[in-house]
């Protein structure tokens, strides 16, 4: 059998230049998140399949890359169902991992507990620009906290991040659960149908209002809920206005508190922030996961026609763990594409270090080696990066070879002496 050189379908071979950039933002990330309070964790990338298949990640549920048991466990024979034969899989994300990580170590953990988790996850998904079947992901998660102060400072610490990695102008759209769920029972829809309902709205800035109606027709919805519904939309400004536009005609429908405290998040995010963005309210925002109970929040950015992150709070998925509600809120950057983003703009990481590259001539005497390496030894020492490599025949393409790669100084060392 013929040995593959291709990746599998859906991952990727990282070159130099790629790494340089990932290496990069991870640095920004804890950077500029350590500021913030989160502190590092980690957890394994394998988790138990109930974990992964406990109805909390909605259609990634589909997309586990799931385990076969081991040795005597194994018994393919006498198999009736697939969990027979699966004990693990692989993460699809980052969260449902952190809320078994904190509800076994919850009692060596502050309250409220900043975490910052970045790995690898898997989904069996269709590879697309920017989608991948193996991603690194990164989480900021507030967990033990019950007020708005958690999604001020996921919004503010994502917002600060992305400023820092040289994007202006992206935005941030935020949107409650709760809301949501107020709009459907004003406009009559049954509470069971309301799922059904948010995947359809979801929809809204691919196929428009006119869409999302006719999508709404053919599974049997009143016409007068339908358009009670979507005439609701037309009442809503992107502001704070728009949210105090809300409060007033789901009167009855929806608590007060809940539209005064998004009112509160986008008023404060929008005072205090230190990058070029705007944070808009868009009725509209549903995010995929079942397990959001509060606020949402997506983040996207010009020119891109997908979210570069998102989150939002999941009050009850901790509890499941530990039987006791535990709040939590979060926000996930979504690493590749920033990635991606910074590649195709040929960002430059900056950098105060130069990068020198010795080039020696072949049958270098051992003492004059020796010399270089003391003297590349020197250089680093400074701060510099230096690397040491043989002088090919082509002198003039290696050196654009390692210009292109941004070294900048060349020195050559030859057996009489240095030219």
């Amino acid at each position: 059998m013929a040995m593959k050189k291709k990746p599998v379908t859906g991952m990727k071979d990282i070159t130099p230049r790629e790494m340089e950039i990932r290496d990069y933002v991870i640095r920004m990330i804890k950077d500029t998140y350590g500021t913030f309070g989160f502190s590092s964790i980690e957890t394994p990338c394998v988790e138990h399949i109930e974990n992964l298949s406990s109805k909390q990640g909605g259609e990634n549920e589909k997309l586990i890359f799931k385990i076969l048991k081991r040795g005597e466990k194994l018994k393919i024979d006498t198999a009736e169902t697939e969990m027979d034969l699966v004990d693990g899989g692989l993460r699809y994300d980052l969260t449902v991992p952190l809320s078994r990580y904190y509800a076994n170590n919850a009692n060596n953990l502050p309250s409220p507990f900043k975490a910052l988790q970045m790995g690898n996850v898997w989904r069996a998904d269709r590879p697309q620009r920017g989608r991948y079947r193996q991603f690194m992901q990164c989480d900021i998660d507030i967990l033990g906290e019950p007020t708005i102060l958690a999604e001020i400072e996921l919004i503010l610490a994502t917002s600060t991040l992305v400023g820092k990695l040289d994007f202006e102008n992206f935005t941030i759209r935020i949107n409650d659960r709760r809301i949501l769920k107020a709009m459907a029972a004003c406009s009559g829809f049954p509470e069971e149908s309301y799922d059904t309902v948010f995947i359809i709205l979801d929809k809204m800035d691919k196929i428009g209002k006119e869409g999302v109606a006719e999508e709404l027709e053919k599974e049997g919805f009143a016409k007068e809920s339908i358009d009670k519904y979507l005439s609701l939309f037309d009442e809503v400004t992107e502001d704070i206005n728009g949210v105090r536009r809300l409060k007033e005609l789901l009167e009855g429908f929806l608590d007060q508190k809940i539209a005064e405290e998004l009112e509160t998040i986008i008023q404060s995010v929008d005072t205090v922030k230190t990058a070029k963005f705007q944070i808009v309210f868009d009725p509209t925002l549903v995010r995929g996961m079942s397990y959001y109970t509060g606020p949402i929040f997506e983040i996207s950015i010009d020119g891109f026609g997908g979210s570069v992150g998102g989150g939002g709070r999941y009050d009850e998925m901790i509890g499941k763990f530990t039987g006791q509600k535990t709040c939590a809120c979060g926000f996930s950057i979504g690493f590749e594409r920033i990635v991606m983003l910074l590649l195709e703009r040929d960002y430059q990481v900056p950098s105060n270090a130069g990068k020198k590259a010795y080039l020696i001539e072949k049958n270098m005497p051992g003492d004059k080696l020796a010399a270089i390496f003391k003297e590349a030894a020197e250089e680093r020492k400074n701060g510099n990066i230096v690397s040491v490599n043989m002088m090919k025949k082509n002198k003039k393409f290696q050196k654009e070879q390692m210009t292109a790669e941004g070294y900048t100084e060349f020195k050559e060392f030859f057996c009489d002496g240095i030219k």
